[in-house]
């Protein structure tokens, strides 16, 4: 899944896109968006056995998932307990003697609530009829069962689902027409009881009837609302059930390890489409005149990936893979905006057969865009969900950046066909096994597809930055984290499940080598195919392709929080001493906070080239050199740490860059470094900025990213500070960007690459918004024949920049003609954009009009975020932000209930901007008293944000103070 709720990347690391390319952010879907406004946009060890062997046995054969479900089965309750299923854990003794304990309707092992395991669903027939004027839905479901005990009791999750009646049957018999129904809120489990046993062994039905409601939430089976070409609102009833809302649309044992088979009937209105996963297998009469669609029953999967849709569709097909793949799209949408996704998917499918070495194995793949998305995109097997943004691409009017963000959403979904849908985790603490796994996919495919592009070189910026942005707080979590409530697996869905676990996928295939580490994964995904995997297995099916401890050295890196800075010095001439530490934002480890000892990658680079096989595995080492005239760690940085130099070899290595020794991602990786570094303690902030100012002569667009990224990182930091030094801050900007800026033009060509056209649009902006009066009076001017009716005075990839300039520097008529703009546009891109923007006019009147927006229903809940944007550039309205969210708070949480993601992300956008002790106490005030559940772990995340801020300031502020009064950025 590629979320739009993701963490947002904290301020004091720069700002750019933050979506994994997710999950990104709600500051900005689209790498154009955030790289133009990058200096004001801002943002914010599980150790155990590596394997489980069998209870009965002392042999230590690795068992399958399956053998473990029925392992932890063979383990006998206490007389009157229901037995209890050991899932991820690997060890059964030790789960014995730590928890065993029937909790309300459900499992508790550690903390985790799990069904009990008395049945095993093994296949559901689903009903569901859709009502669009009272918004509910009526719903039958038959669920297979398989008895595993003596039972006289069936636990399975429902949500807000209304039960009207049951009945269980075995054997052709009907065990109980009216069981009793018992309901446990907290563990959203319902419990049917019936006085006759059904014995171990024996097959069992399950039929429920039930009522649900066709939600406003985003969430299990909802409706989504669209404008029809005449201007009336049409209707859509869609779904989205990761993590755990699959309850919510019909009873179900809701957790990925319980895989079954699914056949569903959709009944409706004859005129409106009905999609599934599956291909349709009939479509006979209903009731009322309707049709009842049932589709063909689909292989084992988990209840997470059940899709339905139903209204009024449009489409577009493609043969040019082995099975049909379509694009869909609701009236008032031009459904050819879908033809380059259509194409991609067709192409991208076989590619990834090839190199997976398994076929997609379903009849079909259709691909809708729909109107109301909390994500960016769902992976749904089969039928894979999209908001309209990140699916239907009109390239007349959207830039590069949003092409190649459509491109790599459509790579990420359809890489979890294999990994997630094909092999699933077996519970919510290996998601980075399906999110790393897509997010590395999607970009490898995209690099062979548009090496043009080199998106290798953006990863550096963009997922890296990311993983390591966030895994430097305290805050942050493993890999593999363990989950046990409902309402924290929402929580992990950020940038160390996707991005950090993609980096560690990158680390290992650089480690072994790209074909050995393909070869593991084919291994992988053939051996677990239909079933349920843990890291280990990964790890085992790596090793066993490369001959290699694979699980000896990357178990570090997923069981444990964060990473290490690497410090390094120089003994002699062929000698440097390298030490590893534990690496916090905030600059204040402490003993008990470093003690993991990291297999640290060092990736030599020399005038020999590059090698490879240097491992820092102790605290410290010595290693041997061929000069150190010159040498980099960390080549093309493919390693999961920062790199601390001397001020000395720091400059040398500036100088090397100018003679062509580094790559581009040695150079940005090394900006990045240095700017990290700084922003924790281990060099001057002065001394970064120097750094930046010795870039002025690069050429590359990824690494004039990373420079802009980092000097946006100390102006958020520095936001509340003395207006002379922040002017003096933003001068400096201006004079890297602006000589660059005018000599590329803002000119736009069909003869402009890829990266071009993106590294034009960001100098562009960030000149104009760094006061470049030349650039402003161009946006000015170009707004000015827009608003006229001249759609085309404004290139694409400029909208943004032309939109924040308009406000930035004009008024209360800008402000009205963008939103005019937001209102009247059909195109979601421009729409978004236009959104993003508003908040960038200070005055207090607009301030308040940007923020009665998020609550006028004139913005879809999806969208809620994007208003915020803008007002996180300027102190007013980051102030502002948090007195709307503390005045607002009730009505907040009732719209966008903590279990959900939203609320979560809202919390981050509110507060994570400031940068002041006493802001920092006013937070932690407000939620002093106040449940957190849903959104703790978003809410620890901002805080430590604001904590690494005021640490900075504190240390570094008169440093960079006499630092802009010294270069004479300042009076």
């Amino acid at each position: 899944m590629i979320r739009n709720c993701l963490s947002l990347r904290p301020a004091c690391q720069g700002a750019r896109s933050v979506l994994p390319r997710s999950k990104t952010s709600l500051l900005g879907t689209h790498q154009a968006t955030t790289r133009f406004a990058a200096s004001h946009y801002t943002s914010t060890s599980f150790p155990g056995p590596s394997r489980l062997y069998s209870v009965t046995s002392t042999a230590a054969s690795p068992l399958t998932p399956r053998q473990r479900l029925l392992a932890a089965r063979s383990v006998r309750p206490r007389r009157n307990q229901t037995p209890v299923r050991y899932c991820s854990y690997r060890n059964h003794k030790m789960c014995r003697t730590h928890a065993q304990a029937d909790v309300a309707s459900g499992v508790n092992i550690q903390g985790r609530e799990l069904l009990p395991t008395n049945v095993i669903p093994r296949h559901y027939h689903i009903t569901l009829e859709p009502d669009f004027q009272k918004l509910t839905f009526d719903g039958t479901v038959v669920i297979d069962l398989d008895v595993e005990e003596d039972s006289k009791s069936i636990a399975l999750h429902t949500l807000e689902i209304d039960i009207h009646n049951a009945k269980v049957t075995s054997g052709g018999q009907t065990v109980s027409s009216n069981p009793k129904v018992t309901y446990n809120e907290t563990t959203q489990v319902s419990t049917f009881d019936f006085d006759n046993a059904v014995s171990k062994g024996a097959k069992a039905q399950l039929e429920i009837q039930f009522t649900g409601h066709l939600n406003d939430k985003m969430a299990g089976f909802y409706r989504s609302t669209y404008k029809n070409p005449d201007g009336t609102q049409g209707l859509l009833a869609v779904s989205q059930m990761e993590p755990t809302d699959a309850r919510r649309a019909f009873p179900c044992f809701d957790e990925p390890s319980l895989k079954a088979e699914f056949t569903v009937t959709l009944v409706a209105d004859k005129k409106l489409t009905c999609l599934s996963n599956m291909d349709v297998a009939s479509e006979s009469e209903a009731k009322d005149g309707k049709k009842a669609v049932t589709f063909n029953k689909s292989p084992l999967m988990s209840t997470y990936l059940v899709a339905f849709v139903v209204g009024e569709l449009n489409y577009i097909e493609t043969n040019d893979f082995r099975v049909p793949v379509r694009v869909y799209a609701p009236p008032g949408q031009n459904i050819e905006h879908g033809r380059f996704s259509l194409n991609l998917a067709a192409k991208t499918l076989a590619f990834y057969e090839k190199v997976f070495g398994i076929e997609f194995p379903l009849p079909k793949m259709d691909q809708i865009a729909i109107p109301d998305f909390a994500q960016g995109a769902m992976e749904n097997w089969g039928l894979v969900t999209y908001r309209v943004v990140d699916l239907l691409l009109d390239e007349k009017v959207s830039g590069a950046a949003t092409k190649e963000r459509v491109a790599e959403v459509v790579q990420h979904e359809l890489a979890h066909q294999w990994f997630g849908n094909l092999v699933t985790m077996d519970w919510w603490d290996g998601l980075w096994l399906n999110e790393g796994f897509a997010t590395w996919a999607s970009w490898y495919s995209c690099n062979i597809f548009y090496p043009e592009w080199k998106v290798w070189e953006t990863y550096v910026t963009d997922n890296l930055q990311r993983a390591l942005a966030l895994d430097s707080l305290r805050s942050s979590h493993p890999i593999e984290v363990p989950v046990k409530r409902a309402d924290e697996i929402n929580q992990i869905f950020d940038a160390i499940s996707y991005s950090k676990g993609s980096c560690v996928l990158r680390m290992i295939s650089t480690y072994l080598g790209e074909d050995v580490f393909l070869e593991g994964v084919r291994r992988y995904l053939k051996k677990h195919a239909y079933g349920n995997t843990q890291t280990g297995d990964l790890w085992a099916a790596l090793g066993d392709a490369s001959g290699k401890s694979v699980e000896e050295v990357m178990d570090v890196w997923t069981k444990h929080v964060g990473y290490p800075v690497v410090t390094v010095t120089e003994k002699d001439e062929k000698t440097i001493q390298v030490k590893q530490n534990r690496f916090l934002r905030t600059g204040d480890v402490k003993p008990k906070e470093d003690t993991v000892i990291f297999p640290v990658f060092l990736g030599l680079r020399s005038k020999d080239g590059i090698d490879e096989s240097l491992t820092l595995d102790k605290r410290e080492d010595s290693f041997e050199v061929p000069s150190t005239e010159f040498f980099k760690l960390n080549a093309n940085h493919t390693g999961l740490y920062r790199t601390s130099y001397t001020p000395e070899r720091l400059e040398k290595l500036g100088e090397a860059a100018k003679k062509g020794l580094l790559s581009v991602e040695d150079r940005a990786g090394m900006i990045a470094d240095a700017g990290a570094l700084a922003s924790s303690g281990y060099q001057k902030t002065s001394g970064v900025l120097n750094l930046l100012k010795g870039f002025d002569s690069e050429k590359e667009f990824i690494v004039w990213s990373e420079i802009i990224s980092r000097v946006a990182a100390v102006q958020a930091a520095w936001i509340f500070e003395d207006k002379a030094v922040r002017d003096g801050l933003e001068a400096f900007q201006r004079e890297l960007v602006s000589a660059r800026a005018h000599q590329m033009g803002w000119e736009f060509t069909e003869n402009d690459g890829h990266i071009e056209q993106q590294f034009k649009a960001m100098l562009f902006g960030n000149a104009g918004l760094c006061g470049d009066e030349k650039i402003i009076a161009a946006a000015k001017e170009m707004f000015k024949k827009l608003i006229a009716g001249d759609k085309s005075a404004v290139h694409p990839n400029i909208r943004g920049s032309v939109f924040s300039m308009a406000l930035k520097y004009g008024g209360k008529e800008e402000y009205d003609a963008i939103l005019n703009f937001y209102r009247t546009s059909t195109n979601s891109d421009e729409r978004n954009t236009a959104l993003r923007c508003l908040g960038r006019a200070k005055s207090p009147e607009l301030i308040k009009s940007t923020l009665d927006l998020l609550f006028s229903g004139e913005i879809k809940d999806q969208d809620v975020y994007m208003p915020t944007a803008g007002l996180r550039s300027h102190p007013e309205g980051i102030e502002a932000l948090f007195t709307c969210m503390t005045e607002n708070w009730d009505e907040l949480v009732k719209r966008f209930p903590p279990q959900l993601s939203m609320l979560g992300t809202l919390v981050t956008i509110f507060t994570s901007s400031f940068t002041k002790k006493e802001q920092l106490a006013k937070v932690e005030k407000f939620f002093e008293g106040k449940s957190t559940n849903g959104f703790e772990m978003s809410l620890a995340q901002s805080l430590d944000a604001i904590r690494s801020k005021v640490a900075w300031i504190e240390r570094d502020g008169e440093d960079v103070a006499k630092w802009v009064k010294d270069n004479k950025y300042s009076a």
